[in-house]
């Protein structure tokens, strides 16, 4: 029966093969997506943008709450996914 059925359905082979290619584009863009390495790299830019007085403290403040909040939004999602 397996083999009956393997060639029955070898016409949906390109939807499946399509349907992998799919599934590895959203897995690559989501780790991309979640990477905390961009974020802390940012954070030490500002701080860095800070002491060189390039921003001003209440931008840094602001700024520094968004990224903090990326941050959180990262732990978050990679504790449900189980990183």
């Amino acid at each position: 029966m397996g083999q009956v059925t393997q060639i029955l359905t070898l016409p949906l082979a390109p939807v499946r093969g399509v349907g992998w290619v799919m599934q590895q584009v959203v897995r690559a863009a989501e780790e991309e997506f979640y990477d905390p390495g961009p974020v802390l790299q940012e954070l030490a830019e500002l701080e860095h943008a800070l002491e060189a007085g390039e921003i001003d403290e209440e931008t840094f403040d602001r700024r520094e709450d968004e990224l903090l909040e990326r941050l959180d939004e990262i732990r978050r999602y990679r504790e449900v996914q189980g990183a």
